[in-house]
């Protein structure tokens, strides 16, 4: 029997609008969150949640996001608010209770705040967990113009760097592969590093950044600028990458576009295309497609880094995918 192509309702009995909603590694576990200040999570078998879902409390304002860690560190969970905190959250599986009077004992589990960050002095805007091979590190955008990254150490501990990035507020944060570009073709040299440290910000500023570790000295310095958009950067996407030579970074803005950034060596400068709503085959610059109907507010890759899901502000979410001749196409939409 083919699987059914029609969408799942599920009622998470949020009391306000909800803001983001997350499957874990293997798309077991819901996430989402909301205006009402929670996080719930529901267990998913077949595409449906099987109970109600759990809640974690905490936060005194709107929670905007959430992020799953990767599994290998466990069932872990990181939520930013607009109360200018990020919570990590761990699922705590409880010891089995002695049975008693003959009748079996049972376990409960629970989730468990683990960290509680709390450098920031406005909204904490995104969170975005680091590829796995790099450890458990966590980015945060705030508000306030800075960027902080969150080094999780084996004793529970953390180191925080933060830094300013885009004066007037930070939106998204999103994490570029950790394998080297171009690796897979060209083999690993003896001098070259295994994995590498960067990640992409969208701020108030209208302009993305890119944001790279320097070991020598252990601190975070701006790699590249990328200027295209006429207003805010609502969100940013590396999309997953193998070690091949050409990267690709999605953003979307208050300006109603998307633009495609490529980049096919990692000295090559990064070119610019704009997704054309309208259907049309002429070559996509940012300055002849046409726009969407509203904000763009987020977008999103699928694992293997081919196709884009763009959400936009008149409910409608659209796939993309760049075809033979190097043209971006819109091959599915769905109407919320």
């Amino acid at each position: 029997m083919a699987p059914s192509t029609e969408p799942v309702v599920i009622e998470t009995a949020h009391e306000d609008m909800i803001h983001d909603a997350q499957l874990d590694y293997y798309g077991k576990r819901l996430a989402t969150c909301s205006s009402d200040r929670t996080i719930k999570i529901f267990d998913v078998v077949d595409g449906e949640p099987q109970k109600q879902g759990e809640v974690l409390q905490g936060h005194t304002g709107p929670v905007w996001q959430i992020a799953w860690a990767h599994p290998k560190y466990g069932n872990i969970l990181a939520s930013c608010s607009y109360d200018g905190r990020v919570f990590v959250w761990k699922h705590q599986p409880a010891p089995p209770q002695q049975p008693s009077y003959g009748v079996p004992g049972g376990s409960t589990s629970h989730w468990t705040r683990i960290k509680e960050h709390n450098l920031h002095t406005a909204s904490v805007n995104s969170v975005s967990w680091a590829p796995h091979e790099l450890g458990p590190i966590l980015a945060c955008a705030s508000s306030d113009g800075r960027l902080s990254v969150l080094t999780f150490k084996n004793d529970g501990t953390a180191d925080a760097d933060i830094f300013s990035a885009h004066p007037i507020g930070c939106n998204a944060v999103s994490w570029a592969p950790a394998t080297v570009p171009g690796s897979l073709t060209a083999g690993a040299t003896p001098s070259q590093p295994q994995y590498i440290r960067r990640f992409a910000s969208a701020g108030c500023d209208n302009l993305v950044r890119i944001w790279a570790f320097n070991d020598t000295n252990g601190t975070w310095k701006e790699e590249a600028k990328l200027e295209g958009h006429t207003d805010w950067v609502r969100d940013v996407a590396w999309a997953p990458n193998i070690g091949l030579p050409r990267q690709y970074i999605a953003t979307a803005s208050q300006d109603r576009t998307v633009l495609i950034w490529t980049q096919d060596s990692p000295q090559a400068p990064w070119n610019k295309v704009a997704l054309d709503p309208s259907g049309s085959t002429h070559t996509a610059s940012s300055h002849n497609a046409s726009k969407f109907p509203d904000v763009v507010w987020r977008v999103s890759w699928s694992l293997a880094g081919n196709i884009l899901a763009v959400s936009c502000g008149d409910g409608k979410v659209s796939l993309w995918k760049e075809n033979l001749k190097g043209f971006w196409e819109c091959v599915s939409d769905m109407t919320s």
